[in-house]
């Protein structure tokens, strides 16, 4: 979890892979701790063609089959099911915006939000911008993107910086 915090979190992301891989464990997330995720991780990205939409979009009902009996991922169907249909909505961004980095950026006018919280009890669930994000990728067919999942992805993606003040990731300070 450090290592996470102290070299990725927050970081301004702009790869569609890992921006398609953060949405996807931030889904699958729901329910669970973060730190089940980040064990999960590598199996995640070995099941999913290491994020990689134009593959996993055509993964099929039998691969989707042998994904819940993967013990190095998180095994719930719809989760699984919501990686296949969101890689494919993935690509219909990229079709209409070019990529999917250009799509999600645009809801912070394409710089980071920086905010001064001083402690982590200060910092939101979500935002007007996640609940925009939210709605705007769900009337494009994705699923597991409620506004609190987005602004976690926002957050990962560093979309929001919310590094407390004290921090030394706050405000670009990275390592």
């Amino acid at each position: 979890m450090v290592e996470y915090h102290d070299e990725e979190w927050g970081t301004p992301t702009h790869d569609d892979h890992l921006l398609f891989e953060l949405l996807t464990l931030e889904g699958a997330q729901a329910g669970l701790s973060w730190s089940i995720i980040l064990r999960k991780r590598e199996g995640y990205r070995r099941a999913f063609a290491n994020f990689d939409p134009s593959v996993v979009a055509r993964l099929s009902e039998r691969d989707v089959d042998a994904l819940v009996l993967d013990a190095s991922i998180v095994r719930h169907r719809g989760k699984i099911t919501s990686t296949v249909n969101n890689a494919a909505r993935v690509l219909e961004v990229r079709g209409e915006f070019g990529t999917f980095d250009a799509f999600v950026w645009s809801f912070v006018d394409d710089t980071p939000i920086v905010h001064t919280f001083g402690e982590l009890g200060q910092l939101p669930t979500e935002t007007p911008e996640s609940r925009a994000l939210a709605r705007a990728l769900k009337q494009r067919g994705f699923r597991f993107v409620g506004p609190t999942t987005v602004y976690a992805f926002m957050q990962a993606a560093g979309l929001v910086n919310d590094h407390v003040v004290g921090c030394f990731r706050h405000a670009g300070r990275h390592v």
